[in-house]
């Protein structure tokens, strides 16, 4: 199981990378839940589709060059249903050309579908535009 995720995380990273919003939404079910500190909400996959090129937007606009997972850690929380606990190196670059390296934590469920898994869960832990503006980029 542990390389399926591994799997499903590479392509999902890729994707990410790309900025590909079609490929991206892929990997989310219909309708997902979503956490950060401020708190949880229930989401839409055709609205998270529609705020996506705005994120990009954003991140590029404060310097984002590249995403990447660090580490994954997987719980099975049974035969259907994986607990998994990314954490993400996010480069910046600042207006003075110098690099930026941001770590970031996230937690996934994701739910088997066949040979593959959706995201059914996502929980950022921590705010990524207050991140962002502590890192000195906005």
């Amino acid at each position: 199981m542990n390389a399926t995720v591994r799997e499903f995380f590479d392509g999902y990273g890729k994707a990410n990378a790309e900025f590909d919003v079609p490929k991206i939404a892929a990997f989310y079910a219909d309708v997902f839940m979503f956490g950060e500190p401020q708190g949880v909400q229930c989401v839409k996959k055709e609205e998270f589709v529609r705020v996506l090129p705005k994120r990009k937007e954003f991140f590029r606009s404060v310097g984002w060059v590249s995403s990447k997972i660090e580490s994954l850690e997987v719980s099975n929380l049974d035969s259907k249903y994986v607990l998994v606990k990314a954490v993400w190196k996010m480069r910046f670059e600042s207006r003075t050309g110098l690099p930026i390296d941001s770590e970031n934590s996230t937690t996934y469920i994701l739910a088997g579908t066949g040979d593959s898994f959706q995201i059914v869960v996502q929980l950022d832990h921590q705010d990524l535009v207050k991140k962002v503006q502590q890192l000195g980029l906005k």
